[in-house]
C-alpha cells in the first residue's frame, strides 16, 4: 500500500516561571525560554496500519500519564493503543514534570504542575492531529550517521558508549518532511546555574539541520538508553555555547548521513507489552545513611586535592545517589514505595517497525550495555529509545555497575536483571512470527 505521512510541532514551553527539573537542592525557577520546548509528532499510515511518533522536549514522564496521554492521542487520531510510540528527550532544562521518590522530599523540587502537564497534553495532541491531518504521499529512508566526540561514558571516557545515530527521512514530492535522531546521551550540558528553558544540545542539533534543510522541517528528537552516558568528559564548561558546538557537531553528522539515501519499505507495524520488572532490596535506613557519609567523604577528599572536574563531578553525583536511597529507605517503611508503584505500572515494552527499521522503546534509564545487546541480538536493524511510555523511578544499571556502587546504581529500584527482561522481551516482540 502506498505510504502517507505527515510531520508537526507545537510548543510546550512555560509561559509562567516554573522549577527546571533535573538537579537536586536548587532553587531554578525559570527565568526566560532560551529556545522552545517541543511536542513533536510523526504521523504514518500505509493502509493497513497507521503509527503515531511522538518526541516531547520533557525531562519525564510518569508512566499513568504517559498511557494517559498515548490513549488520548490513539482515541484522537483513531488509532489502536500501540500504535502510539511517546519519548522524552530527558532535557534537563524542563519544567518538573513527574513525580519522583528519590527525591520526594527536596524543598526545591516541587509536585508536578497540573495546569501544566494539561497544557502539554493539548498541545501533544495538538501536535498529533495537525501531522495526521498534513499527511500525504511520502516515502521513508534510513540510514546512521557517527556522534563520536559529542558525549561519551560518564564514568570513564574508555567506558562503553554508543556513537551510533539513527536517521529517519521523511520525504515527499523530493522535499525533506520530517527527520528523526535516535542518540543516546544524556542533555546535560547545562548545569543547575542554567535558569533559561531549553531542550540542551538537541536544540542545536536541530537547527543545524533546519538552517542547512529548511526552516518548516519538523526534526523529532528521541534520546536513547544513556543511564551512564553524558557529555561530561567532553565539555570545556557548562555553557550554551558548547552545548551549540555540540549539537551542531551531532546535526553535521546526521545532515552528511542523509547524503544521497535511498527509499526503502513503506511496511508498519506496532506492538505494546506490559513487563514484570524485578525490584530491588532496598537497604535499611541505617545502611543507607553509612552509605551517604562515605560518598560524602570521597566528595569531600577529591575537592580538597583539587581532582579534575569531573571527577569531582561524578562523585558528587554519587552523593545525590546516595541521598535518594536514604530518602527511598525511609518511604519504604511508610508505604509510599508501594502505592507509587502500584499507580504506575504496568511497565511497557514498545515496539513499531517504521519501515526496514525498528523502534524500541524501553521506559526509564538504562545503560547503554543493553541497547547495544539489543541492537547486535536484534533479527532486523534497529534503534532503541529511552523514557519511552514512562520511567521507573530511577535507573536500570549492569551487574558490574550495581557492584562498583556510585550514583545511578544507588539510586535504582530495581535490580540490574530488569535489563536482561527488557532486552529479551524486545527481542520476543521483534522475532518474525
Amino acid at each position: 500500500m502506498a505510504l502517507i505521512a505527515g510531520a508537526a510541532q507545537r510548543n510546550i514551553s512555560p509561559t509562567q516561571p516554573m522549577q527546571l527539573a533535573g538537579y537536586p537542592h536548587v532553587p531554578r525557577v525559570s527565568t526566560g525560554v532560551h529556545d522552545p520546548l517541543l511536542a513533536s509528532a510523526l504521523f504514518l499510515a500505509n493502509g493497513n496500519q497507521s503509527i503515531l511518533v511522538c518526541a516531547l522536549d520533557l525531562l519525564m514522564l510518569n508512566s499513568d500519564i504517559a498511557r494517559r496521554i498515548r490513549r488520548q492521542v490513539a482515541g484522537k487520531l483513531g488509532l489502536q493503543e500501540a500504535g502510539v510510540f511517546i519519548t522524552c528527550s530527558h532535557t534537563h532544562s524542563a519544567p518538573v514534570t513527574l513525580e519522583y521518590l528519590p527525591f520526594a522530599n527536596d524543598p526545591a523540587m516541587p509536585t508536578p504542575d497540573p495546569v501544566y502537564l494539561k497544557y502539554c497534553e493539548d498541545q501533544i495532541v495538538a501536535a498529533a492531529l495537525d501531522a495526521q491531518h498534513q499527511a500525504q504521499p511520502a516515502e521513508l529512508a534510513w540510514t546512521t550517521a557517527d556522534a563520536r566526540g559529542v558525549g561519551g561514558n560518564r564514568h570513564s571516557p574508555d567506558g562503553p558508549t554508543d556513537p551510533e545515530v539513527g536517521v529517519l527521512a521523511v520525504r515527499s514530492a523530493g522535499k525533506l518532511l520530517a527527520v528523526t535522531l535516535i542518540y543516546g546521551m544524556h542533555p546535560t550540558v547545562l548545569h543547575e546555574d542554567s535558569t533559561l528553558v531549553s531542550s540542551d544540545f538537541p536544540h542545536f542539533a536541530r537547527l543545524h539541520l533546519q538552517e542547512k534543510l529548511g526552516r518548516d522541517l519538523v526534526v523529532l528528537y528521541h534520546t536513547a538508553p544513556c543511564g551512564n552516558q553524558s557529555p561530561r568528559y567532553f565539555v570545556n564548561g557548562q555553557t550554551f555555547a558548547e552545548a551549540e558546538r555540540l549539537g551542531r557537531k551531532l546535526g553535521a553528522a546526521a545532515l552528511g548521513s542523509l547524503t544521497n539515501v535511498r527509499a526503502g519499505s513503506s511496511e508498519l507495524a506496532c506492538a505494546l507489552r506490559p513487563v514484570k520488572l524485578p525490584r530491588r532490596d532496598l537497604p535499611s535506613v541505617a545502611s543507607a545513611e553509612k552509605l551517604l557519609a562515605d560518598y560524602k567523604a570521597e566528595f569531600a577528599r577529591l575537592q580538597s586535592c583539587g581532582a579534575e572536574r569531573a571527577q569531582v563531578r561524578t562523585a558528587e553525583c554519587s552523593v545525590f545517589g546516595a541521598e535518594a536511597v536514604v530518602e527511598l529507605a525511609r518511604l519504604q517503611s511508610t508505604g509510599a514505595v508501594e502505592r507509587l508503584l502500584a499507580r504506575l505500572e504496568p511497565f511497557e515494552v514498545h515496539v513499531v517497525q517504521l519501515g526496514d527499521a525498528c523502534l524500541a522503546g524501553f521506559p526509564g534509564e538504562t545503560f547503554v550495555e543493553y541497547a547495544l545487546e539489543l541492537k547486535r541480538r536484534a533479527p532486523r536493524k534497529t534503534f532503541i529509545t529511552a523514557y519511552t511510555n514512562g520511567e521507573l523511578q530511577g535507573y536500570i544499571v549492569t551487574p558490574e555497575a550495581a557492584a562498583a556502587g556510585g550514583y545511578e546504581a544507588a539510586s535504582s529500584m530495581f535490580e540490574p536483571q530488569a535489563g536482561r527482561v527488557l532486552v529479551e522481551t524486545a527481542l520476543e516482540m521483534l522475532s518474525p512470527e
